[in-house]
């Protein structure tokens, strides 16, 4: 492969949960944020919530950033044109969460630059109405994921990832054979297992319904850790619709009163 300071940078990338006692100045703050703009977007549907920790932020972190898909403002730019918003609801949250992600990315690497870590918290969709109240945001403000930062505590190696012929596929999607499969799997396990990932977290997920456990840390590893979360959790779309309705978009309801004759993404 070939080697430089961003590259090795994205290749050592972890996830942090300590964090040193040092507040970031607001130098250090707006490069982050300033990084995270410069993303390619769709509409700049992403937008940015900040709050200062460590009191109420998780790990302790100095900085906890709530990346947003953001329809409020872009609504109030097109009025001032006087257009109104005909694009329905899923593709204007579909190109929101472009915008949201690759933002979100762009500050992670931007910190890192400087010498600090970060650690994505995925859930934050699911407890939207806790971040409109702590926020006051109006309708129209979707927070997609919180994003602790600060400089690290910890020195932990880079987690494992696919083998990249089962990750990278040129002019066509391969039929994966049963080899294929478990040397994936191999790779995945073996790897968190020699960090002793699982049992340091204590993050076995609980199994439910009536299968019997028969797993204990020492073989519990990422395939079973992805097979019970996904096998398990949130088999209705409900839950995430009911919080995206808070935030006042709707995906099962009737499509906009305004005229909208085409199907143009963009």
């Amino acid at each position: 492969m070939i080697r430089n300071e961003i590259i090795d940078a994205m290749l050592a990338r972890k996830s942090l949960r300590r964090y040193e006692d040092r507040m970031p100045s607001d130098e250090v703050i707006e490069t982050v944020v300033r990084a995270g703009q410069q993303a390619p977007f769709a509409a700049q549907l992403g937008s940015v919530l900040l709050s200062r920790g460590p009191k109420n932020v998780p790990f302790g972190a100095p900085l906890l950033f709530t990346i947003c898909i953001d329809a409020h403002r872009l609504e109030a730019i097109m009025a001032k044109r006087s257009w109104p918003m005909v694009t329905s609801d899923l593709p204007l949250l579909l190109f929101g969460f472009q915008d949201a992600a690759l933002m979100a990315e762009n500050m992670v690497m931007a910190a890192e630059s400087l010498g600090m870590g970060s650690c994505f918290l995925g859930g934050t969709p699911f407890r939207a109405d806790e971040v409109i109240e702590r926020y006051e945001l109006p309708r129209r403000v979707f927070p997609l994921v919180e994003l602790t930062i600060g400089y690290p505590a910890e020195t932990l190696p880079p987690r494992p990832r696919f083998p990249m012929d089962f990750h990278l596929f040129e002019d066509k999607y391969p039929d994966f054979s049963d080899a294929d499969i478990e040397e994936a799997a191999r790779v995945m396990d073996e790897g968190y297992l020699a960090q002793d990932y699982y049992r340091k977290a204590k993050a076995m997920v609980k199994l439910e319904g009536d299968r019997a456990e028969t797993f204990n840390y020492d073989d519990y590893s990422w395939t079973e850790h992805m097979g019970r979360k996904w096998g398990q959790w949130f088999p209705s779309p409900d839950v995430l619709l009911e919080q995206l309705e808070k935030c006042g978009f709707e995906l099962r309801g009737p499509v906009r009163d305004s005229d909208a004759d085409s199907d143009r993404p963009g």
